[in-house]
């Protein structure tokens, strides 16, 4: 892992050279998200604001990889570094060139505002997608891989990576400027801060992000225990910090801690906010003339912002100047995108009908409002593809002329009918007569961003973003038992950044496969998958609830019955579930050395497929059996995927960190408190559900201290 301390430190010396010799007017001007740019000192302008969730975002053409649910749902560390460094080396091209032609633009830095690590902790929010779900354990190491991936191994930071939204911040949307999520220092130090931790003390991350949000009554971009006492203190985070968009004046606008956007900005500077995305700033020089701040906190955060851009060589130049612009959407890059969306796709269910054989089918009926849709490809934060492969034209491409594709919209995504002047479901006899006339049905529902998204981003005005429900809209849940009525083999291909009820479709269809977004031309991966071509391999990186009966408020921001690990219910499809056109099982785990509180744990397991040739991702859980401040259930503490072809065996090592055996205390104190631990070592969590679909029980290994 890549640690860039030593290169800081020289950045940070030119950076104080250079802010020696602004004026103090100059300074502040660089406290903006637009710096402006200071010709009497050869800088340019540049704008901080620049977005690559799952590909380079919204200044044109860029390689578009499945949403970051999707990427998480591979459960691949090594594919998330990839994404990363491609991400990175399309960024890089992309810049030199702007540069080139001085368009210094906002998304056209090299400062990029992801990964979103925030725990995926209600399945109502909007924004769930753009995380890598409601594990921290799992979103840690995802986290760690993509960053690493994105700022490279020096020794001038390819690009600065940043994590978000620190720290407790998962919605309601519509409420997240004046929000006061409370949550105890033990959710927090057990859910909602270890992904961030692991950013900064093990992948160096850049940058942070503070969230809209307050927590426990402070606001995130003005937090003393938060960005002080934690991030630069507890974990010595040496980067800079940047307010989300517009999050300042939220300070005395909506959250009333601060009287006017004087106070507003001293506030966000004295707690460490380096850069504001937004305008509140500007009152800098204001703050200063009434005593609130000094020169020095400006200066100090001035330094802190031409650290980095020294640190990614904008003064002095680097290797990465000679990227070419063809690196951008090359084959290499395509190709990588659509890998991750057939590792991302979680097969469901499988009564036997997948995978479809061309051979045995005239006609196939393709169906549903996001058969055909490029936003479902796509997910918010998304950059443009210079061509898209819908689920349609992907299966299109796979038959050929072989088999006779029949399509039907179905249905509006939301709306009552798709013409205006129509009666309402005017698509739906369509629909029905194109299930009578194939041989099997693909039916393609779900959401896109304009139903699932950022407050103030999408179409859904009514919930800002947010799901009111797990439900389908009712225009889609008819056009299911419409189709499904009429009695040919159906596979539900679901596209969505989160869980759905699929209670009716488990029981009525034969084969559900969730899609997520799957990115630009993950059409192609989706009929791969379907056709057999690959086998789906992916897991559920949240748990798709059977209902909300039980589930605490969405403002409720404690961990009670949320997720897997504290969850008293059954799922219908657990966490980390996905089926296999394989068989792969665990036969054997055992540990290797002697553990003690102070130790790792050293696991060697033996993996067996008695099906087709398959990648499969092998999990590891620990359960606390003593300790009354464990979790309620287990927690995952290891993954890793492998292949392993038809009739062979392998073994795979893994090393669970001792801080898998630690509990933490209502002070948010972590440590060892348990003699006696139990490891479940199989292809999906240890739960009845999981055993039920599956049909497989994972080994069990005890581990005594």
């Amino acid at each position: 892992m890549k640690n860039y301390r030593r290169e800081r430190a020289e950045a940070r010396k030119k950076a104080k050279e250079l802010v020696s010799k602004m004026t103090l007017l100059e300074k502040a001007s660089q406290l903006k998200y637009d710096a402006s740019p200071l010709e009497r000192l050869g800088v340019p302008t540049y704008n901080y604001w620049n977005e690559a969730l799952h590909g380079v975002a919204r200044a044109g053409v860029a390689t578009m990889f499945p949403q970051a649910i999707g990427m998480a749902a591979a459960f691949d560390e090594d594919a998330m570094e990839q994404v990363g460094d491609i991400i990175a080396t399309e960024g890089r091209a992309k810049y030199n060139e702007y540069a080139k032609h001085e368009d210094r633009d906002i998304y056209k830095g090299l400062t990029f505002w992801s990964p979103n690590v925030n725990i995926f902790r209600d399945p109502r929010w909007g924004r769930g997608h753009e995380t890598y779900g409601e594990d921290p354990y799992l979103t840690s190491r995802l986290g760690i891989r993509f960053v690493e991936g994105l700022q490279g191994d020096g020794p001038v930071m390819k690009a600065a990576a940043c994590a978000k939204h620190f720290a407790v911040h998962s919605g309601p949307e519509a409420i997240r400027h004046e929000f006061d999520a409370k949550a105890t220092k033990k959710d927090m130090w057990e859910t909602y801060l270890p992904a961030f931790e692991a950013l900064v003390t093990e992948a160096d991350v850049e940058a942070v992000m503070g969230a809209y949000n307050r927590t426990n009554g402070e606001p995130c971009c003005g937090h003393k225990y938060l960005m002080e006492d934690v991030l630069r203190g507890k974990w010595n985070f040496d980067g800079h910090y940047v307010s989300d968009c517009w999050a300042v004046k939220d300070f005395h606008e909506n959250h009333k801690v601060t009287k006017n956007a004087r106070e507003s900005a001293a506030l966000a500077l004295k707690r460490g906010c380096d850069v504001n995305c937004g305008n509140t700033y500007l009152h800098l020089m204001a703050a200063v003339e009434e005593g609130l701040i000094t020169e020095e906190e400006i200066t100090k955060a001035a330094e802190r912002l031409f650290t980095t851009r020294f640190l990614l060589g904008l003064f002095d130049g680097s290797e990465y100047d000679e990227i070419p612009y063809e690196v951008v959407e090359c084959k290499e890059h395509l190709e990588a995108a659509v890998e991750m969306a057939r590792k991302g796709c979680v097969l469901l269910k499988n009564d036997g009908v997948l995978p479809l054989d061309k051979s045995k089918l005239k006609t196939i009926g393709v169906v549903g409002p996001n058969a055909n849709s490029r936003a479902a490809l796509i997910g918010n934060y998304h950059g443009t593809a210079s061509r898209y492969i819908t689920v349609l034209e992907g299966i299109q491409d796979e038959v050929g002329d072989e088999v006779r594709v029949l399509y039907s919209e179905g249905c509006h995504l939301s709306k009552d009918r798709v013409e205006n002047l129509a009666w309402s479901q005017d698509r739906i006899s369509e629909a029905v007569i194109t299930a009578e006339h194939s041989d099997v049905v693909i039916l393609c529902v779900g959401l896109d961003e304009t139903l699932e998204g950022e407050e103030g981003d999408t179409g859904n005005s009514d919930a800002s973003g947010d799901k009111k429900n797990l439900h389908l809209p009712k225009v889609q849940e008819e056009l299911i038992e419409k189709v499904t009525a009429v009695g040919k083999p159906t596979i539900v291909v679901l596209m969505s950044g989160s869980a759905i009820d699929l209670n009716y479709a488990d029981e009525n269809c034969n084969g559900i496969l969730q899609a997520w977004y799957p990115g630009a031309r993950g059409g192609k991966a989706v009929a791969d998958l379907l056709f057999g071509k690959v086998s789906p391999s992916g897991k559920l990186p949240v748990t798709f609830y059977r209902s909300l009966e039980g589930m605490p408020a969405f403002t409720d921001y404690s961990m009670k019955k949320r997720t897997y690990r504290y969850m008293e219910s059954e799922a219908l499809y657990p966490f980390g579930y996905g089926l296999t056109y394989g068989n792969v099982q665990v036969k054997d785990a055992k540990v290797l050395n002697q553990v003690t509180a102070e130790s790792d744990i050293e696991l060697e397991v033996t993996v067996e497929n008695t099906g087709r040739d398959t990648e499969e991702v092998v999990e590891v859980y620990i359960k606390d059996m003593d300790s009354p401040l464990a979790v309620r259930n287990y927690s995952l503490c290891g993954f890793q995927r492998v292949e392993v072809k038809e009739g062979e065996r392998e073994k795979v090592t893994f090393t669970i960190s001792n801080k898998a055996m630690m509990v933490v205390d209502e002070q948010g104190e972590r440590h060892v408190d348990s003699k006696h631990f139990t490891l479940f070592v199989g292809v999906s969590q240890p739960d009845g559900r999981s055993k039920e679909l599956t049909g497989k029980t994972p080994v069990e290994v005890q581990v005594m201290l």
